[in-house]
């Protein structure tokens, strides 16, 4: 059981964010306090958001590069809804179904058209950034009500933000519900075998469009966070964040060729992508190096990912060649034999 635990992805991914804290501490002692470390945690619960969105699209084998543009068009219209005065649930249901209404396009373009994923979305984040600059005007989106950005300074319990503590249960719900229900079981079994999964009865279609949909949802509600603890959207809100919930997603296990990892492991990766910038702050260096290292890590987690994934591939054709060529030596000896 303990083994188990131990090879599993999140667990190393965790190790590893652990490994990191520990390095950086070495160099500046100041960085392992219990304030710093919970507060790499609170930062990520954006990230944490859009990468467990993306990681729905993921398992199903496809990719989706438009999250952070939904991210910013979701929140610049429910700022925009709540700097003019209205409430809060009109606020969020109006970024939901933005978030929902891109996540759908990007579904029927990918799963209905056939129109490779990264293409489609890429079109699609283009888009989405545009309408940005078309709905705020080009100009930030400030003044709103001060009941809602200090919540994003509430706390649960010493420096743990209720934002990431909610964020977490949510994870780890959904999580449950992935791994334990016949719908959640169905973005891994079209991600692991696209026709295999269609023998048995599920329409990956339908499973692909729902995967949008969820990543679509997921981004507005990282918008709606997001502009908690900003205070203001401007139009560049969400630029690049995409980048980094692929990469979040990769580094805690998730397969870009689908089918394999969790949410859990998406979370985790979203804690060591968002430490990046806290951490080099803490070495003295220029937060300019933040997307760089972002990229740097993406591309070697990617190769050494693909690397161990051929040998496994030729490691388990090597063993079904030879269980054949045992199959084939024992049926020719009972042929002998007789």
């Amino acid at each position: 059981m303990f083994r188990k635990i131990i090879n599993r992805y999140e667990s190393k991914a965790f190790a590893f964010l652990i490994l990191m804290f520990v390095m950086v501490s070495l160099v500046n002692s100041d960085f392992l306090t219990g304030e710093s470390v919970v507060n790499c945690f609170n930062d990520s619960v954006v990230f944490t958001l859009l990468a467990v969105g993306s990681a729905f699209v993921i398992l199903t084998g496809e990719i989706d590069v438009s999250v952070g543009s939904v991210l910013g068009i979701s929140a610049a219209v429910a700022a925009t809804a709540l700097r003019d005065g209205s409430s809060v649930f009109t606020a969020i249901s109006l970024a939901i179904l933005v978030g929902a209404f891109f996540g759908f396009v990007n579904g029927i373009g990918v799963a209905v058209l056939k129109i490779p994923s990264l293409i489609f979305t890429l079109g699609t984040y283009g888009v989405a950034r545009g309408m940005v600059y078309v709905y705020t005007g080009g100009a930030w989106v400030e003044n709103l009500p001060a009941w809602f950005t200090s919540a994003s300074h509430s706390y649960l319990c010493g420096y743990l933000t209720w934002y990431y503590a909610l964020a977490i249960i949510f994870v780890i719900f959904v999580q449950f519900l992935l791994s334990h229900t016949k719908k959640g079981h169905n973005f891994i079994a079209v991600g692991d075998n696209y026709q295999g999964a269609e023998l048995v009865g599920i329409n990956p279609t339908q499973t692909k469009i729902y995967a949008y949909v969820i990543s679509g949802v997921f981004a507005s509600v990282a918008g709606l966070i997001f502009t908690s603890r900003i205070g203001f959207i401007t139009p560049m809100s969400g630029n690049s964040y995409e980048m980094k919930a692929i990469a979040a997603c990769v580094l805690g296990g998730i397969s870009l060729s689908g089918g394999l990892g969790t949410l859990i492991g998406a979370a985790i990766g979203a804690v060591i992508m968002t430490s990046i910038t806290r951490i080099l702050v803490f070495l003295g260096l220029s937060s300019n190096y933040d997307n760089t290292i972002t990229g740097i890590i993406l591309i070697v987690i990617v190769v050494v990912n693909t690397i161990i994934q051929n040998r496994e591939i030729v490691k388990s054709r090597r063993e079904i060649s030879l269980k054949r060529i045992a199959q084939k030596a024992f049926i020719d000896n009972q042929e002998v034999s007789k």
